[in-house]
């Protein structure tokens, strides 16, 4: 098999897709070989393509979000078995920095992601350490596979809160990552779940997905919005996944005395917030970067019981060959554009 050839996806440059091909790697002891099925799209991807992403050089082969099935096993691999459904962690970590040292490894000094800093998952196979990859139940469908990545994002999100059991929810943003947190909360016991947007479509899909209420701040201010919902004490922890200078000033200017704020939202400008107000008010505000292997873990247990709802994001797929034609849809498509998948197989 290592001596066969395979497909590769490499962006040559902003707005640019080629593919090539390469020799199907071999592996190693620890290494685990994967033919990749399914690959989904997130806005950090986009960034890539529209070379807006601060931390990537090209080339660069994408694929971060995904799906497969193991082809091979190193010799030293007991635990995993020709056909497996798995999906991959892609941080690269050096394991010897004080984050790695102390479990937090999503905060590695050296951190590497795949797809970004180093080569990602998108072409036919793909090998990977042992350690970087989590088993799927077999009856998990491809795409909700390569949906765990996001749904580990927002575990983690909502870990950072610690224990979220009784507590209102409040999520800024109703793209894929805030539908997800909002739907994680609610599926970790949160009370209640809130979540705003300015667009109709992505807030009545997070109503299909059971978040309790939804709020266009076009057309209500945010702090009726947290009344409407919560009552006069309003949320107990406010995310923000929109990552606007207005989403964290709402954030800040409307959160209740002593609660909580986390940015989940990467903003691309230095934000403007009003620290007075944040201070005077005694908010907690709070960060979240990935996740560690714990997260996907109770990602998987969340969608295998149906404590979350990934259907209703799963918005279109497109062939592996297809893969510029579907940034191209999703610049034409933004709103109505949750989840874009790329189908590497039948080719």
């Amino acid at each position: 098999m290592s001596q066969k050839m395979m497909l590769q996806q490499v962006v040559t440059k902003p707005g640019t897709i080629t593919f090539k091909e390469i020799p199907i790697p071999k592996i190693n002891d620890s290494e685990v070989l994967i033919k990749i099925q399914m690959i989904g799209i997130c806005g950090s991807d986009i960034h890539v393509m529209h070379g807006k992403h601060a931390f990537t050089t090209y080339p660069v082969t994408q694929g971060h979000e995904v799906s497969g099935e193991v082809v091979e096993i190193g010799s030293d691999i007991t635990d995993l078995k020709i056909g497996d459904r798995v999906t991959i962690e892609p941080q690269v970590v050096c394991g010897v920095c004080h984050p790695c040292r102390h479990g937090k490894y999503n905060l590695c000094e050296s951190l590497k992601v795949m797809g970004f800093q180093t080569t990602g998952a998108a072409s036919t196979f793909f090998a990977v350490d042992r350690k970087r990859v989590t088993s799927l139940p077999n009856t998990m469908s491809f795409k909700d596979g390569a949906m765990i990545e996001p749904m580990a994002v927002a575990v983690h999100a909502i870990k950072r809160m610690g224990d979220i059991t009784g507590l209102n929810v409040a999520v800024i943003g109703a793209g894929p990552i805030g539908n997800l947190i909002a739907q994680t909360a609610k599926g970790m016991g949160a009370a209640k779940t809130m979540i705003t947007d300015i667009s109709d479509y992505r807030l009545s899909l997070a109503e299909d997905c059971g978040v309790d209420s939804v709020f266009n701040t076009k057309k209500v201010n945010f702090n009726d919005a947290l009344i409407a919902a919560f009552g006069s004490d309003k949320a107990d922890v406010i995310y923000d996944c929109a990552g606007t200078d207005s989403s964290i000033g709402d954030a800040i200017a409307h959160a209740r005395k002593g609660s909580a704020i986390i940015l989940v939202a990467v903003f691309a400008n230095i934000a403007k917030v009003d620290l007075a107000v944040l201070n005077d008010h005694e908010l907690d505000l709070n960060t979240t970067m990935m996740y560690r292997h714990e997260d996907y873990l109770e990602a998987i247990r969340l969608v295998n019981e149906n404590k979350v709802e990934l259907k209703p994001l799963q918005s279109k797929v497109f062939p592996f060959r297809e893969y510029q034609k579907a940034y191209e849809y999703i610049e034409k498509n933004q709103e109505h554009s949750m989840k874009i998948f790329i189908e590497v197989q039948n080719q």
